[in-house]
Parts: structure tokens; sequence; C-alpha cells
């Protein structure tokens, strides 16, 4: 693979030379960012011999905890692997005080080969599958978040914030223009901040709960950049945020009683002729017909990746915009996949199963892979959903952690597509953490349990 050159770095630091530090950091299949800090003088060598980083940094839980049965730290020596810069991911970080820059890494084996673990290297994967049929995926990632007051976070409870003017949201109030210049120092800076690094931050919602947003990025016709802007994206809105004196979370479902947050994958398909090949006169072309198709008869496998957490399982509830059943409608947001309306020359589909905390490199490489699978087997659609989404269907999609991993791994289209050692890692430390997980007795088992049992 090509990596970045060594002239990136020097053009960036040229322009930039108040630059005092950068943050170099990878995704993990977790999608927890990690890495080190740099200073200026190191980065060129980065670039030229990549940055070394221990190969046990992709076996861990969502707390950090080595996951030892991914074979990648004692049988490896916890060795290190060489992690080249991302081409076009040297960017500001701009929330910080001291001028600091931030790139993306991806790991490497010692031969040059993608290190199987790195979920950048499962989303290239995916990607050259379709690009081998002559297909170009151009993709969007609308994220949902909460932000949430940071005195009741740090003694673990999730409560909305007050506004600098003093007001906290209550009600639910959908769409609240209100919410929006309430909170608008805030959104500003993001919005500031995602201009200076280069990220298509466009339309701003405040959604369906207190303190709950969405900013949309606009499509790319690199998916990889798109998953990028996702990774790029959460980390602007977390540090703008703690600037505020606020906590942004991205956890799929923070309050039991709200509505959860989301990661809705927007995408169609070009190819040498057409800029889109679900463009059309009626709802679905045979692109979209198969991408549908593909999408419904993977989606039942594909759970642990689009709700990879405990918590992610607690937004999938009837009535709540996240799906029980595969089905697909037309422009009806109470299904998974929806067909947008509007001119046809627009149309795409969007994919509404993930939670806000999946990984976008993985989330949006299994969505890849269920359209590729879908036109490459000719897959037919389901008959398309009038009307409520919810009424009268059978939830079929496994809506349970456990049982949503137990599916994946009997699964052979994950493996095949995102590749047999990256999901087999996948799947191993979310194992892992599962089982951790449960061992744990919460505060409401001894409230449900300790008299009553």
């Amino acid at each position: 693979m090509t990596h970045a050159t060594e002239k990136e770095a020097a053009d960036f630091l040229a322009a930039n030379p108040e630059i005092v530090q950068i943050q170099a950091f990878l995704t993990d299949p977790s999608g927890v960012a990690r890495g080190k800090v740099l200073r200026p003088e190191e980065i060129a060598t980065a670039y030229r011999d990549g940055r070394p980083l221990p190969c046990s940094i992709q076996s861990l839980d969502m707390l950090g905890a080595d996951v030892l049965e991914t074979g990648l730290v004692w049988e490896e020596g916890d060795s290190d692997r060489p992690c080249f810069p991302v081409a076009g991911t040297l960017t500001h970080a701009p929330w910080h005080d001291v001028p600091t820059a931030q790139v993306i890494l991806e790991s490497f084996e010692r031969d040059g080969s993608p290190t199987p673990a790195d979920p950048r290297h499962a989303l290239a994967r995916t990607v050259a599958s379709l690009e081998a049929m002559g297909l170009k995926p151009v993709v969007a990632i609308e994220l949902e978040f909460y932000l949430v007051d940071r005195e009741a976070a740090a003694k673990g409870r999730v409560v909305p914030p007050a506004a600098p003017n003093g007001f906290a949201p209550a009600h639910l109030q959908a769409y609240l223009m209100q919410d929006l210049e309430d909170f608008s120092p805030f959104l500003n800076d993001v919005f500031d901040g995602a201009k200076k690094m280069g990220l298509p931050a466009r339309t701003l919602i405040s959604e369906y709960a207190p303190g709950q947003f969405e900013i949309v990025l606009e499509h790319r016709a690199d998916a990889m950049r798109a998953a990028d802007d996702a990774v790029l994206y959460k980390r602007l809105v977390k540090g703008v945020a703690a600037r505020h004196g606020l906590v942004a979370t991205f956890m799929a479902k923070p309050y039991a009683e709200m509505s959860g947050s989301g990661m809705h994958v927007h995408v169609s398909l070009a190819d040498g002729t057409s800029p889109n090949l679900f463009a059309g006169e009626g709802p679905l072309t045979p692109h979209l017909a198969h991408a549908i198709g593909g999408l419904e008869a993977t989606m039942a496998e594909s759970m642990a990746v689009f709700a990879p957490n405990a918590n992610s399982y607690r937004r999938f509830r009837k009535n709540s915009y996240a799906p029980l059943a595969p089905a697909w409608a037309v422009d009806n947001r109470s299904v998974p996949l929806r067909v947008t309306a509007g001119r046809p020359e627009t149309r795409h589909l969007e994919h509404r199963v993930c939670g806000a905390d999946a990984n976008p490199y993985v989330a949006l490489a299994t969505v890849l892979a269920g359209i590729a699978e879908g036109i490459e087997k000719k897959i037919q659609p389901s008959d398309p959903v009038v009307g409520d989404g919810y009424g009268g269907r059978e939830a079929t999609l496994p809506l349970n952690w456990w049982k949503a991993l137990e599916v994946a791994r009997s699964s052979t289209f994950l493996p095949e597509k995102l590749g047999a050692g990256f999901m087999n890692i996948f799947l191993t430390i979310k194992e892992a953490e599962c089982d951790r997980f449960f061992a744990c007795v919460s505060d409401v088992d001894v409230d449900w349990y300790l008299r009553n049992a």
C-alpha cells in the first residue's frame, strides 16, 4: 500500500509553524483511539519509517485491558508494528490550548502487509471488492450524540447540561430551534473546528431528546475518507465539549427512557458511466434492489458489528427508530433500510441499524460488504413496508449481545468479506468483553434482588 509522503508533513508544518505537538493515533477494533503524542521534529521519521506501536494495542477491550485470547500479546512478545500516517489526515486538533495537530495511523506487519487486526484494512478490503466489480461507493456517515453535565458524569450519573444562558433542556422537543440557540457557543465552535480540520460538516439538528444533536457530514466519493471523517468528527465534538465544561457522549443509549444515538450510513454506488446507480424514475434500480437484498440477508449476522457493546442493545425497542427485523421502505424511518425520496439523481440508501458507538470503519465495511453480497448473488429484497415498520412484525434480529456474537461467530459472510483474521480478533475481543461485563454486579442487581430474591 502507498503511504503518505514526508512532503505532506513538511508542507503542513511550514504552513503552521506554531504547532507544538502532533497526536498520532490509530483506531482499535472497538473504535477507541490509541497512540502517542509526537513533537514536530519527530514527524518526518514517522512518515518515512512508520511509528512503532505494540501489536497488543489491537487486542484491547473497551477499558484497555488485554484480551489474551487474541494471540496478540505473549505469543508475539508484544512486539512493535510500524504504523504509518494516512495521507490527507494530518490536520489541526483545534480544541487544545497548546497548538496541536493530529494524524490518523494505520498498522502494517514487518513485511509491509496490512496488519489483520487494523479496522481500516477491513474497510479497504470491502471497498476493493466493490471496485473489482467496477463499482465505487459514495458515502456519508451521520452521528447523533448527547451533551451531558460534566459534574454529574464524574459521579457516574447522566443528566442534561445547562446551556451557557443557564437553561437546561428538559423535554423531548425534537428539532427545537431554541436548543440550537441555547447551545450555540458550543455548536459554533464545532463548526469552526470542522472548517479548520477540513471536515464537511453541514446541517445541524436538535434531535429527539434533551441535549441530543446531530451534525450531518457531506457525502464523500472516497469511502475510507468518509470513515476517517467520522473518527475525526467524534474527536472534535468530544474535545470542543470538554472546552465548554461539558461531556459529549456517543454511547448508544445514555437514558433508558429517551431515544438512543444512531450512526446512519448513507450510501450510493457509481461506476464509469453513471454517478449514481441507485438513481432512477422508479424506486429501485437493479443495483439498489440487490443492495437492499444483500443487506437484509446479512443483517442478523452483522448485528455484533452494528451493535458492538452491551449498552448498544438498549436501543432496540419497538417505536424507537431502531430496527427489530430486516425491512426496507421508501422515505420511512421506521425501517432499518430507508430509500430516500427527492430528485432521482439524489436517491441513495440510508442504513439505520448502527449505534453511534459502532466503529465507523468496521460498520461501514460491513454495510458495503452486504451491498456487494447482494449484487454478486443478485439477492432480491423483501416487499417494501408501507406505514408502520414495527406493526405486526416479529423481531428476528439477535437483540442481545451474547446472541449477536453467537450468530456472528457462525457467519461465513463476515470473515470472507472483512477478512478471517480481523473478524476472529474482533469477535474474540467482544466475546471477552461480554463475559467480563456480565461478571460484574451492578447497582441494578442490588436494587432488584438484594431484598426480593
